[in-house]
């Protein structure tokens, strides 16, 4: 059996010509806004990258990315990307954007290992953005500052479709909750990562989980992160570890929570080192990428990914996102969500 959830009493707010027009009004729209938030330029980002310059997103670490070989350059292997968030800070160098400012761009990825299901696909869209930050500014304070100007934007791109379309209403609550991931462990014992972050959202309707990456209490991470782009693992103000986090709200359609962004604070040498050493891959310091952050020629950062496909699943209160996304399902998928009323496009 598939891993679908299917909402008692579904029906679509929008049919299917509805939908491909309010996806491009989200998309310009959200776009635009976080842009201003946040001053960022748009960028080209590429679909692939070589192997071996450690560019690519490693995710978990334990995900297959796609290759090819190249036939002119000698079979070179390329990789498409699982998301840019390494490839964005070396960009930063290269086109040498000051502090203050920062970069987006629409990253399309392929990730051949997910589990499919109403919220994940073989197809990733995000928009991936960079911002160049000061010393100073690696401080939880400053990420709150940005998390909450990026959950402005998604309010008021929901404001503007509620506007567009009479027939969807506003969830979403006018504030985020942060808590730190070592808080929310201890919040609700006895209960898995996932459980606690449906706890949470349901509570509070959106929230900002810290600490993403480092080993809780218990010995156990809230949820896997990759040791080379967030720090996850220098103090912060509160007392606790993680300078990076997830966003998520809480969606009645699906009666669940869903992660909108994944983001953080980079790391700087040290955290690049530490956490390196933390996860057992010291090796990965000859890399490319690795050696322009350790000799300094890369700049402090803050960045992150927010996901497009989720962001108008969400917003257009659907069931699944191959609503809104085109992508490849199981035949068995696809036949269940054709009888509950889910139009995958």
């Amino acid at each position: 059996m598939s891993k679908l959830l299917k909402p008692e009493g579904y029906e679509p707010l929008l049919n299917v010509q509805q939908t491909e027009r309010a996806i491009k009004k989200i998309k310009d729209f959200f776009l635009t806004s976080l842009s201003t938030e946040l001053r960022l330029r748009r960028v080209t980002a590429p679909l692939f990258v070589l192997k071996g310059l450690g560019l690519n997103d490693n995710l978990n670490g334990v995900e297959r990315p796609v290759t090819f070989p190249i036939k002119d350059m000698g079979d070179a292997e390329a990789e498409i990307v699982h998301s840019l968030a390494k490839w964005k800070r070396n960009t930063l160098a290269e086109y040498g954007i000051k502090p203050g400012f920062g970069i987006v761009t629409d990253m399309n990825a392929v990730r051949a290992d997910e589990e499919l299901d109403n919220l994940h696909s073989l197809y990733v869209d995000q928009w991936d953005w960079e911002r160049v930050i000061r010393k100073e500014d690696r401080t939880l304070d400053f990420l709150k500052k940005i998390v909450r100007k990026i959950y402005n934007s998604i309010l008021c791109t929901e404001y503007y479709m509620c506007e567009m379309y009479p027939q969807l209403q506003a969830f979403l609550p006018e504030e985020i909750h942060f808590v730190h991931s070592e808080e929310l462990r201890k919040m609700y014992p006895g209960m898995t990562a996932k459980q606690r972050e449906d706890a949470i959202s349901k509570a509070y309707g959106a929230v900002f989980i810290i600490g993403i990456g480092a080993p809780l209490g218990d010995g156990k991470p809230h949820d896997g992160r990759s040791p080379d782009y967030d720090d996850w693992s220098t103090e912060n103000e509160d007392g606790y570890q993680g300078l990076n986090g997830d966003l998520l709200v809480w969606y009645p359609v699906l009666n669940r929570s869903v992660e909108l962004s994944s983001m953080g604070i980079r790391v700087d040498a040290d955290a690049l080192c530490r956490q390196l050493e933390m996860q057992g891959c010291e090796e990965r310091k000859n890399l490319y990428f690795h050696r322009r952050l350790l000799d300094g020629s890369l700049p402090l950062s803050i960045g992150g990914g927010i996901g497009q496909s989720r962001l108008c699943t969400i917003l257009l209160h659907k069931a699944h996102v191959g609503e809104t996304q085109a992508s490849i399902w199981p035949e068995e998928m696809r036949a269940e969500c054709k009888a509950a009323k889910i139009a995958l496009i």
